[in-house]
C-alpha cells in the first residue's frame, strides 16, 4: 500500500488539460515530427516499471528502517544519479562535484556500522540489513530514473511546452499502478486493507484521508521534480530534493524521539558538507555563465 500511494495521486493532474492554453511553446524550438506511437509507449513503459519496482524498494527500504537512517541514505541517490548521468547525460565532472559525491556515498556507507537498534522501528539485524540493501537499490534505481527522464525529454519527446511534464507524470504513473496492483492481488496483500483500517488509531476516515493527502503530496512533488528535469537538469532537480534529506533526521529526532549518535551525527554532517559542496559548483557556473552573456 505505501508503494501504491506514491504513484496512484496521478488523477488530481488531470485538471490541467482543461485549464491549460494548449500548444503554447516555452520557446520557438518546435520539434518538427512528433515520435511514433511505439515510442512514446515504450518510454512510458519502461520509466513506469522502473518506478513501480523503484517505490517498492523505497517501501521496503522505510519498513525496516528508522526515519532518520532511511533519509540519509537516500541522500546516495545523487552520487548514483551524478555517475549515470555522466554516461547518458553528458554531465560534466568538477572539482566540487567529485567532492560531494564522495561525502554523500560515505555519509550513507558510515550507516552501515551503527546499531541502530533505538529508532522508531524495533528490527532484527537481518531485516535492518534487508532496508538497507533495498534502500541503496532504491536510491540507484532512482538515479537511473531520472537520468532515462532526461534522456527521453531530449532525445524523444523534444516538445518545448510544459504539457510534455504532465504527460511524463500521468502516463508513467498509470503503468506503475498497474504494475504495484497486479503485484499487490498477486501476493494476496490486498486482504490486510482491511485489517489494517481498523487497526489504525485515529480511525478508518482518518486511514483514508492520510492515504488521499500523501498520495496527492506525492503528485506535487513530482510535478516539481520533473519540472526541473525539464529545465535544468536531472542532477539538479536531484540535488534540489537531496537538499531536504539532512532536515529530516533532526525532525525523525523531535517527533519520533530517535536517537542522534555519533556515527549518525557524523553521517548528517557530511551529507550537509556534500550539498554544499554542489551547491557552489552551481553558483560558479552561474556566474561564468552570466560573466560570458554580459561580454556578448
Amino acid at each position: 500500500m505505501a508503494t501504491l500511494v506514491q504513484l496512484v495521486g496521478f488523477p488530481i493532474l488531470l485538471p490541467y488539460y482543461c485549464i491549460s492554453p494548449h500548444n503554447h511553446p516555452t520557446t520557438t524550438v518546435i520539434c518538427p515530427k512528433p515520435p511514433s506511437a511505439l515510442k512514446l509507449t515504450s518510454v512510458y513503459v519502461s520509466l513506469g516499471l522502473l518506478l513501480a519496482a523503484d517505490c517498492y524498494l523505497f517501501s521496503v527500504g522505510l519498513q525496516y528502517l528508522p526515519v532518520s537512517t532511511y533519509s540519509l541514505i537516500c541522500a546516495s541517490q545523487l552520487a548514483f544519479n551524478a555517475f549515470i548521468s555522466y554516461f547518458l547525460n553528458a554531465q560534466k565532472f568538477t572539482a566540487f562535484i567529485i567532492n560531494s559525491l564522495v561525502l554523500l556515498t560515505i555519509s550513507s556507507i558510515l550507516l552501515v556500522f551503527q546499531n541502530d537498534s533505538a529508532g522508531s522501528n524495533e528490527v532484527s539485524k537481518g531485516k535492518y540489513a534487508i532496508g538497507f540493501i533495498c534502500t541503496i537499490l532504491a536510491s540507484a534505481g532512482y538515479g537511473l530514473v531520472l537520468s532515462l527522464t532526461q534522456l527521453f525529454f531530449q532525445k524523444v519527446l523534444r516538445r518545448e511546452t510544459f504539457s510534455v511534464v504532465i504527460d511524463m507524470i500521468i502516463y508513467r504513473s498509470l503503468v506503475a499502478v498497474g504494475a504495484v496492483l497486479v503485484g499487490l492481488f498477486a501476493s494476496g496483500e490486498w486482504k490486510d486493507l482491511n485489517r489494517e483500517m481498523n487497526e489504525f488509531k485515529t480511525g478508518k476516515v482518518s486511514y483514508i484521508m492520510v492515504l488521499i493527502w500523501t498520495s496527492i503530496s506525492w503528485k506535487f512533488y513530482s510535478v516539481g521534480f520533473v519540472g526541473l528535469i525539464f529545465e535544468v537538469s536531472a542532477l539538479f532537480s536531484n540535488a534540489i530534493g537531496v537538499f531536504g534529506l539532512p532536515i529530516v533526521p533532526v525532525l525523525a529526532i523531535i517527533f519520533f524521539h530517535e536517537k542522534m549518535d555519533g556515527i549518525k551525527g557524523i553521517s548528517l554532517v557530511l551529507a550537509i558538507w556534500g550539498f554544499v559542496s554542489y551547491v557552489y559548483q552551481q553558483y560558479l557556473d552561474y556566474k561564468k555563465l552570466k560573466t560570458a552573456n554580459s561580454k556578448e
